[in-house]
């Protein structure tokens, strides 16, 4: 008799996507067109310049093993970067380079916790958070913000979650899924308190360079140098430089810290593909300009689509500072009919508009809140008006 898989798949909860994304799959198979918001990576192209120091690498042999934190000429870039867009200083033995940021936030998880120690996460929540935070053997605190507070966690709700086992909490600086940009002075509050209570911070800005309508992005470990020191700044390259695939993330915190996650990672995966790091050396280093042009594509499509949603009562969001997603409430469609289907929560909700109207979103229950769901505006802005028309001719047709 087989013996059974580890106890530690019993506690991780599938994922609520799953279905959304195989019905998609099925649909596109049968030749069906699906117009899909549901994508959480840029619709852009690799900049040639990337391309080329890519293909550079592989024509010069560039094919060895890498030291396990990275190039140094990357980690040098790394460094800069930091410097140049979040007001950081870091030395390059303060950086580890990864397989894209999931793989940093789960090797720090690693470092940090013991089996049974407490990880906060404010809700919503990227949907890896807590699946993550389960598999390194942390108990999850979820922690639900509310919309009136733009889902920015609150210094007083932080306060009355936090016990005797809290060892990490999980922020996501902008946020997916809502877009929420923390200020300044409430970063502050919140990295004072996990100062005093000596909880190590997780900062997941992979989103930093998209923000909107002036909104400034501060990074967490920026406010103190002993803010600094509990931080780990999570970042990678999937979505400033539209590089999903290629697989490049970094963590960045102090030596202790980095020389810790470096003698896990160099047990599990080693370091990141030498090609893909050579390429991010380029992206890093070249003329930046054609990140702004992305910024602007995604200002445009932004304000499209909340304009459109204004329009569609009784659906309402908080509005996005950054990132390229909308959050949107649609709960007032539950416990109503499309046709012969019933509408219950954010999970009908979206499979009776994939099935029926071919549009793709992800439900709310995937990010810890069920009366909404996800939209990207990672897709082109013919995309968003067709998606957008066919939605609204969804919601209409739903009956009390």
């Amino acid at each position: 008799m087989k013996k059974p898989f580890s106890d530690k798949l019993q506690n991780i909860t599938p994922s609520m996507t799953l279905a959304i994304t195989a019905k998609t799959r099925e649909l596109r198979n049968k030749g069906i067109k699906i117009i899909s918001f549901g994508a959480g990576e840029p619709d852009f192209l690799v900049h040639d310049e990337v391309k080329k120091a890519a293909i550079e690498g592989i024509e010069k042999n560039y094919s060895k093993y890498t030291e396990v934190e990275g190039l140094l000429a990357l980690r040098e870039a790394i460094c800069n970067h930091c410097k140049i867009n979040n007001g950081l200083v870091y030395t390059p033995d303060e950086i580890i380079v990864s397989n894209g940021a999931k793989h940093a936030l789960f090797t720090a998880l690693q470092t940090f916790l013991s089996d049974g120690d407490e990880v906060i996460i404010p809700s919503p929540y990227w949907v890896s958070y807590s699946e993550m935070a389960k598999l390194a053997g942390g108990n999850i605190k979820i922690i639900d913000t509310k919309k009136e507070n733009h889902f920015l966690l609150q210094p007083e709700e932080l306060k009355k979650a936090i016990t005797s086992k809290s060892k990490v909490i999980m922020l996501n600086n902008p946020s997916n899924p809502t877009g929420a940009v923390y200020p300044k002075e409430l970063l502050k509050q919140i990295a004072d308190i996990c100062l005093e209570e000596g909880i190590y911070i997780l900062s997941d800005e992979i989103y930093d360079r998209f923000v909107y309508d002036g909104v400034q992005h501060v990074s967490t470990a920026s406010l103190s140098d002993d803010i600094k020191d509990i931080t780990v700044t999570i970042n990678g390259l999937s979505k400033t430089y539209a590089m999903p695939g290629w697989r490049v993330g970094y963590a960045a915190a102090n030596k202790e810290i980095i020389k810790a996650m470096s003698a896990i990672q160099g047990h599990c995966v080693s370091h990141t593909s030498s090609i893909s790091q050579y390429a991010a050396v380029r992206a890093l280093t070249c003329e930046q300009g054609f990140v702004k042009e992305m910024l602007d594509e995604y200002t445009r499509r932004r304000e499209y689509m909340i304009r459109f949603l204004d329009e569609i009562k009784p659906i309402s969001y908080s509005k996005p500072d950054g990132a390229f997603y909308v959050f949107a409430d649609v709960s007032a469609y539950y416990n109503k009919t499309c046709g012969s289907k019933k509408i219950t929560d954010s999970l009908s909700f979206s499979q009776v508009l994939l099935e029926d109207f071919h549009v793709a979103v992800i439900p709310g229950i995937s990010f810890g809140n069920d009366n909404f769901v996800r939209f990207s505006y990672a897709a082109s802005m013919q995309d968003i008006k067709e998606g957008l028309e066919s939605f609204k001719i969804f919601v209409e047709s739903i009956k009390e």
